[in-house]
């Protein structure tokens, strides 16, 4: 039954959710921290960084981690223990050649990071946290595939916290730089890999299976490009923004950036809980069913955060707490993204769901392309537009990439694997979101817009949304199956 498939999806959802909350929340601390603590050009040294590091861990898995969800969760009659061991071992020797050669050459590396003169000391601890984190990602993954969501999110959560715990410690303390950032980063993702060594012991064997090799090759180095292609979406932005501007615009760009992440945990924590439901669920009779009331429902509650913080994120970050904000004053000038950056998660949020008809059908062949589309439509978009509108173009850039990636990958599962989604309901939604964006900006225009009105459009929204776009009939099986409620 449908309503039952979604409450299952739902609970997962849940767990992952809560966990990811939590300890996001926390990582998101580091926010208002780094911005109360560092200079714009200091953050932007450490976002810099990070960027290229997203980037390498790309090569660090090479598409084992895809490849070992699809056939780890399929069980085609193949060994567990030689499925898990096979990639794991593989990152494992690929991960260390890759850290050597980046120490070997950490002059050069450190240069094309843009990383100034004083901190070249950076490079030994990214080396260092990309070989662990590459060993974790494979254990990982067989925790979620056994839905241990328990257990995954708890790992997670401890990971962040003793992040964020590090970082105050070492800069608030014991007066650290911003190297104490890299520090805590390396600490908590040894403590993670040291808590799923058990997982790793219970399924390695010290073996590689050709056969298996072979086939996690053939399905997940598609999945080289593609995820390279698809990280630099999420932060080319910054390297190109340090190239045309400079490290103290990347800061305040950053900051601001990072406000998208209320929308980036809901997208993420659905992620976690989908992949796992629909290859589970892929051979159920009404499958398609299910999996376009995903489609909707995942729409209408991101639309929610998307119209909420967007009207109410300026009131947010001025909050103040023991006389400091929730982001620095000289980051404030960069608050005006954050609608763009939430919307351009939002359809991020589209293109996952998307993603269902091509892992069931076996045709990520086409992922490289749609992924090369939207990395191609990010850089030309922040070439143009930074010159002329700064970081809004960067925040329009991914934005529009994000938008290419889901609308090319709609129509290319539609040729495989067509699902017929409630493209009435969806259009709804986002005709609602517009008109209440005029209203917003005619409001600012006109010097009105005050709090209470602000609250008057969100519960217009609400109100609308509930009218026309909400199945009465679904919403109250729904409610009752949620257990301990009354029927």
């Amino acid at each position: 039954m449908i309503a039952d498939k979604l409450k299952e999806l739902s609970k997962d959802t849940a767990i992952y959710g809560i966990s990811t909350i939590l300890g996001r929340f926390l990582n998101f601390l580091l926010v208002p921290f780094y911005t109360n603590v560092f200079i714009p050009q200091e953050y932007g040294i450490v976002s810099n960084v990070y960027a290229y590091v997203a980037l390498l861990n790309v090569f660090y898995l090479y598409g084992m981690d895809s490849a070992f969800m699809k056939y780890a969760a399929d069980k085609q009659d193949l060994p567990e223990k030689q499925v898990f061991s096979t990639p794991f071992i593989s990152v494992f020797i690929s991960a260390f050649f890759f850290s050597v050669i980046i120490l070997i050459l950490r002059a050069p590396v450190s240069q094309l990071m843009g990383i100034p003169e004083g901190f070249s000391y950076i490079i030994y601890f990214i080396s260092a946290i990309l070989f662990v984190d590459a060993l974790s990602a494979i254990p990982f993954i067989k925790l979620r595939l056994e839905r241990k969501a328990k257990k995954f999110a708890l790992f997670k959560f401890l990971n962040i916290f003793i992040n964020v715990l590090l970082n105050i410690i070492l800069v608030v303390f014991l007066k650290f730089g911003v190297e104490a950032v890299f520090i805590g980063n390396l600490a908590a993702s040894l403590f993670s890999l040291m808590l799923l060594f058990p997982e790793i012991k219970k399924y390695l064997k010290i073996e590689i299976n050709r056969d298996i090799y072979s086939k996690l090759l053939k399905f997940g180095l598609p999945y080289l490009p593609a995820g390279f292609s698809s990280i630099i979406i999420q932060v080319i932005d910054r390297p190109i923004l340090e190239r045309l501007t400079d490290l103290h615009t990347v800061g305040i760009y950053q900051a601001n950036h990072k406000l998208g992440i209320f929308m980036m945990l809901f997208v993420n924590m659905f992620q976690f809980a989908w992949q796992p439901f629909f290859l589970q669920n892929a051979k159920e009779e009404n499958a398609r069913d299910i999996f376009s009331k995903v489609l909707t429902y995942f729409v209408l509650i991101a639309s929610v955060i998307l119209v909420f913080l967007s009207l109410f994120i300026s009131d947010f970050v001025k909050i103040s707490i023991f006389g400091r904000t929730i982001i620095g004053p000289a980051y404030w000038g960069g608050l005006f993204i954050v609608p763009a950056v939430l919307l351009g998660y939002l359809f991020n949020g589209v293109y996952f769901v998307f993603t269902a008809g091509i892992f069931i059908k076996e045709k990520t062949i086409y992922i490289p392309f749609i992924t090369a589309a939207g990395a191609a439509v990010n850089i030309a978009a922040n070439l143009l537009l930074i010159q002329f509108i700064g970081i809004m173009g960067s925040a329009i850039a991914a934005l529009l990439s994000y938008f290419v990636m889901a609308l090319s990958l709609y129509f290319v599962t539609q040729h495989f694997y067509k699902i017929n989604y409630e493209l009435i309901k969806i259009g709804k939604i986002f005709l609602f979101i517009s008109l209440v964006t005029a209203a917003y900006f005619w409001m600012m225009y006109t010097g009105n817009l005050l709090l209470i009105y602000k609250i008057f459009l969100m519960v217009i929204f609400l109100l609308f949304l509930f009218v026309y776009c909400i199945d009465k009939k679904e919403y109250y099986l729904l409610l009752s199956r949620i257990p301990g409620r009354k029927k």
